[in-house]
């Protein structure tokens, strides 16, 4: 007689506990993920800026206008270059900025990193692709013409469509 009663009152005070208990535990586990979007969130904003640099460095111009930056202070100019030489400098700096910057990868998604890959192997090819075009007789100057102009031209870059998935996820944690 007493024994049906008290598993009702038995199993009504499990089933209210186990709610209570798993209620906290989320309340928990959110107060634990808003706390460490404090700190993620900065760190985050931080990676996209870095990378948004690396795709600004590696874009024909500014690879451009950094060796030659580089060459007026060692006392060269860029005219002292040959095509191949200009060719290896630059691959050599879009690898860097890439290769100094491939740990950001962690804060982006794998398709904003995929289309920030695709900038990096795109400008490569590219670079390549526009040395081998070139005339024997061409200069290093006349190569950096047809390397900036013809990426100008070339209609939506690979850099840019990189950039507008970096600025959009971005956008996301704002």
């Amino acid at each position: 007689m007493y024994t049906i009663p008290a598993l009702v009152v038995l199993i009504s005070v499990w089933i209210v506990m186990h709610k209570l208990f798993k209620d906290e535990e989320q309340k928990r586990l959110w107060e634990l993920k808003k706390a460490s979007q404090k700190e993620i969130s900065p760190t985050r904003l931080r990676a996209y800026e870095r990378l948004a640099l690396v795709l600004e460095r590696t874009q024909p111009e500014a690879l451009v206008m950094g060796l030659s930056e580089r060459l007026e202070a060692a006392g060269e100019n860029l005219a002292s270059l040959s095509i191949m030489k200009m060719q290896q400098e630059l691959l050599r700096t879009v690898r860097l900025e890439f290769d100094h910057n491939l740990s950001q990868q962690v804060y982006v998604s794998d398709e904003t990193w995929a289309k920030i890959i695709g900038a990096r192997d795109e400008i490569a090819a590219f670079i390549n692709a526009m040395a081998i075009q070139m005339p024997k007789e061409s200069t290093s100057m006349d190569y950096a013409k047809v390397l900036m102009t013809a990426y100008r031209n070339n209609g939506e870059t690979p850099h840019q469509i990189a950039m507008e998935a970096l600025k959009n996820e971005a956008r996301g944690l704002l």
